[in-house]
C-alpha cells in the first residue's frame, strides 16, 4: 500500500514540476512577447518620424509622404506581429505557411483592397491630383487631403471628410480644378431691348481692366463680351475673363456684384421676364 502511494506522490511531484517548467517557460515566452512589443512599437514610432522628418528634408511632395509613411507603417506592424508571434515560441515557419495559405484566400476576399492599392500607386506615379488639389471625382467635390495606400481623403467645403477608394479614381474621370494655373469665369448678363450694346461692351472691358485680378494677356485670355441670344425679355450677353486658379471665386462673386453696380450707375436697365397683353377693340355695330 505504501509504494502504492509513493509512486502516487512520485507521479503528482513530476506533474508539478512539470507545470512550474511549463509556468516559467511560458512566462518567459510572454515576457518576452510584451518587451519585443512595447520595444518594436517605440521603435516603429521612431522609425516613422525619421522617415517623416527624411522626407520633408528631401521635399517629397506631401501626397508621396502620406503614401509612403502609411506604408512603411503597416510593413513595420506586420513585422512587429511576426516577432511577437516568434517570441512566444510558436513555430514562424508553420506560421509563415498558413499566413500564405491564408493570404491567398484573404487576397481574393479582400481584391477590391488590392486594386485599391494598385491604384494608388498608379496616381503616384501619373499625378492626376496632388494633396491640396480641389477635385472632382464619383460625384464629390473636396480638396485633396491626404493619399494613402487604399484611399484618397477629401476635404468637403462645407468640412466633411470623404473617403473614395483608390482603385475607382484611378479607373474613372477625375475632374482637376486646381491643375492648371488660370481658369476661365463665365457670366450670362441680360440688358434691356434698346440699350446700345456696344457701349455697355465698352463699359464692363473698362471695368475688367480696372480689375488686377483679371488676365489682360495674352491675346487668348482677353476678356471677351458678346450677344450670346435674344431672350423673350432680354438681350442675353456672355461675359467671360481669365483669372489665376486662386482667384476663381472671388472673382466670380464679387465681380458679378460690380456689374450690377455698373449697371445701376450708369442706368443700364436689367430686365425681368414679363408678358405683354393686348387687348382687342370692341366690334363696331353695323350701322
Amino acid at each position: 500500500m505504501f509504494t502504492i502511494l509513493n509512486a502516487e506522490i512520485s507521479k503528482l511531484d513530476q506533474l508539478i514540476t512539470k507545470l512550474i517548467d511549463l509556468s516559467i517557460t511560458t512566462g518567459k515566452h510572454l515576457i518576452a512577447a510584451f518587451l519585443i512589443y512595447l520595444v518594436g512599437s517605440f521603435i516603429i514610432k521612431l522609425i516613422n518620424r525619421l522617415v517623416g522628418s527624411m522626407l520633408e528634408r528631401r521635399h517629397v511632395e506631401v501626397s508621396v509622404q502620406s503614401f509612403l509613411k502609411s506604408l512603411v507603417n503597416i510593413l513595420l506592424t506586420i513585422l512587429l506581429i511576426i516577432s511577437v508571434i516568434s517570441a512566444l515560441g510558436i513555430n514562424t515557419t508553420s506560421f509563415a505557411a498558413l499566413l500564405a495559405s491564408a493570404g491567398v484566400a484573404v487576397g481574393m476576399a479582400l481584391s477590391g483592397n488590392l486594386q485599391n492599392f494598385a491604384g494608388g500607386l498608379v496616381i503616384l506615379l501619373f499625378k492626376p491630383y496632388r494633396v491640396g488639389d480641389w477635385i472632382e471625382a464619383q460625384n464629390v467635390q473636396g480638396r485633396v487631403h491626404e493619399i494613402q495606400i487604399f484611399h484618397t481623403i477629401l476635404m468637403t467645403a462645407d468640412n466633411k471628410l470623404v473617403y473614395i477608394p483608390n482603385g475607382s479614381l484611378s479607373t474613372s474621370v477625375v475632374v482637376n480644378y486646381s491643375k492648371m494655373g488660370a481658369r476661365r469665369v463665365q457670366w450670362t448678363v441680360g440688358i434691356d431691348y434698346g440699350e446700345d450694346v456696344e457701349m455697355v461692351r465698352r463699359k464692363l472691358l473698362d471695368l475688367f481692366a480696372a480689375d488686377a485680378r483679371i488676365l489682360q494677356e495674352p491675346d487668348d485670355r482677353l476678356p471677351f463680351v458678346g450677344v450670346d441670344n435674344l431672350g423673350d425679355s432680354s438681350v442675353n450677353l456672355v461675359v467671360r475673363v481669365w483669372v489665376k486658379t486662386e482667384d476663381y471665386w472671388t472673382v466670380y462673386h464679387e465681380v458679378q456684384q460690380h456689374i450690377y453696380e455698373l449697371f445701376t450707375r450708369e442706368g443700364i436697365n436689367i430686365p425681368y421676364p414679363q408678358q405683354v397683353v393686348h387687348l382687342a377693340n370692341d366690334a363696331q355695330p353695323a350701322s
